[in-house]
């Protein structure tokens, strides 16, 4: 046999008296625990992090002191190398847009996200701090700079930022051009620099004698004075990271946009450069959402969640049920991140635990039957002849319960119609599955529990105002998490999950978000 040949021979030199010297087994046995107690101390579950190559950033000049630092954190926690790539915000922008490279873009101005989104270059955004312009000059204020007329004068050299390449020239442009001061200030700036950066070490140099700095900058440059003029007050910027729709590894570059925006991983940076950093989120590895959905919204959006969960690295736990049983579960203690209702009445129910709903879609009520129609009904009061079996939506338990019901008072026939009610069931799905096995004769259901049963059954359209259900959706007012739950609306709004409603039967009401195309 093949495994007598496959025998373990030791060496002479290391046989005494026919048996292995035990010394030798006992030095290769503490060689072998060695290596593994130095693997472990090596080990990092964290480094489990996949990139094909180092995320590319385009940060704006003025935001590198934070950025730099996070970015030598983040390779060291989790082995991914970050490639930083400093310039103007607008001079970065047309790299961006002529390249078509790169995973993430840091402006020191969301106005240029905006610029950039405009061109679909970029998807998510994550908001990370607030700066301020301010005036800056040498320490001891040599000058006596104090007013915005002072930088007028003949014997002040000023510096700017160029407000076709870096944020604060371009927001220092239009701030002043609203006020008529724009082309004064124009004509006495000695120089426009390619940053703002370059702007603080010519005042540091003393090549000027003032520039216009981002507040933030103070603590880069301690020999410098920062002075505040009201003239400079509504110059402010917003910063915050963009995803690239560039980007070939999205999931990677979101971890790390996540990281530099989380409360107690990258904006503690910020705020100890000066910035005024966001609220921002806790770091989590992998966070988890809880989303509770209406049971008749899991066609349209289950595919939308799955995406969101693979692109964003995240898990998201959803709970279909009937609104009815939902908003029980809510008001005994139960608070998701989010809530998509069949029906705005049951949000309205729970308003105070959620900020403020958007519609997404609407659904219509519809009378299915077997196809070919055996029992010949033509509307709602035919639901009512002699012997028919109907099933119906609870209604305590769901929304299309409460919406059947209105529409059968409004039609003055509740009474004859609920007399033939053999079912009440707290989703459409279940009043379908009963349909198409024969134990009813008709359900009241909506158009979207059809589509997928075109083969079997047919609707019977319902055209009363009443009969419509408006589908909102809200974010929890507790959620740990609500840049990231704000980011699955937005992918609920996304041109795909439009898509996906329609095809679902549901009558899409949002407007578009601006996520991966």
């Amino acid at each position: 046999m093949v495994a007598q040949n496959c025998q373990f021979r030791v060496p002479p030199a290391l046989k005494t008296t026919g048996r292995i010297n035990t010394a030798w087994l006992a030095f290769l046995g503490s060689v072998a625990l060695l290596a593994v107690l130095v693997g472990l101390l090596l080990w990092n579950p964290q480094r489990s992090v996949a990139v094909s190559s180092p995320l590319v950033v385009y940060c704006a000049a003025g935001i590198k002191a934070p950025v730099e630092v996070v970015a030598r954190e983040y390779e060291r926690l989790f082995g991914v190398p970050i490639q930083l790539q400093y310039g103007g915000s607008q001079t970065l922008l047309a790299s961006i847009e002529v390249s078509k490279r790169g995973d993430l873009y840091l402006p020191a101005d969301d106005s240029y996200l905006a610029m950039a989104r405009d061109k679909n270059l970029i998807a998510e955004t994550i908001p990370l701090a607030r700066m301020h312009a301010m005036l800056a000059v040498k320490k001891g204020n040599p000058k006596h700079l104090s007013a915005f007329d002072d930088l007028l004068r003949s014997d002040v050299r000023l510096a700017q930022a160029n407000p076709d390449a870096a944020a604060i020239g371009k927001l220092t442009r239009e701030a002043l051009q609203k006020t008529g001061q724009w082309e004064a200030i124009k004509a006495r700036t000695i120089v426009f620099k390619p940053t703002v950066n370059d702007v603080a070490n010519d005042v540091k140099l003393g090549t000027v004698d003032a520039g216009l700095l981002w507040n933030a900058l103070a603590r880069q440059y301690p020999d410098l004075e920062f002075i505040a003029l009201p003239a400079l007050t509504n110059i402010q910027s917003r910063v915050a990271i963009a995803v690239l729709q560039s980007s070939t590894q999205p999931t990677a570059a979101l971890r790390f946009a996540r990281y530099l925006g989380a409360r107690d991983k990258g904006l503690k940076q910020f705020q100890d450069n000066g910035f005024e950093a966001v609220a921002g989120e806790t770091w989590a590895d992998r966070p988890e959402l809880r989303l509770f959905s209406g049971a008749m919204l899991r066609p349209a959006i289950e595919q939308t969640l799955t995406a969101f969960q693979d692109r964003e690295g995240v898990a998201v736990t959803c709970v279909y049920n009937g609104c009815g049983i939902l908003v029980s579960q809510m008001r005994t203690g139960q608070h998701p991140d989010a809530y998509f209702a069949c029906d705005k009445s049951f949000m309205a129910q729970v308003s105070d635990l959620f900020l403020d709903a958007e519609e997404i879609s609407q659904n219509q009520l519809v009378i299915l039957v077997p196809k070919g129609n055996p029992r010949h009904i033509e509307s709602l009061k035919d639901l009512g002849q002699p012997g028919l079996k109907l099933g119906v939506g609870h209604e305590k338990q769901c929304a299309l319960g409460v919406l059947t019901k209105t529409t059968l008072l409004t039609n003055g026939i509740y009474g004859a119609v609920m007399k033939n009610v053999t079912v009440q069931s707290p989703t459409g799905d279940l009043l379908v599955n009963q349909l198409r096995t024969g134990s009813l004769d008709a359900v009241i259901a909506y158009v979207s529990n059809a589509t997928g049963s075109k083969n079997e059954l047919e609707p019977i359209a319902i055209d009363i105002p009443c009969a419509l259900a408006a589908q909102p959706i809200a974010i929890g007012r507790e959620t740990p998490f609500p840049q990231l739950t704000l980011r699955l609306l937005d992918a609920i709004k996304s041109r795909a999950s439009k898509t996906r409603f329609e095809n679902a039967g549901f009558k899409w009401q949002a407007g578009e978000s601006h996520g991966p195309k």
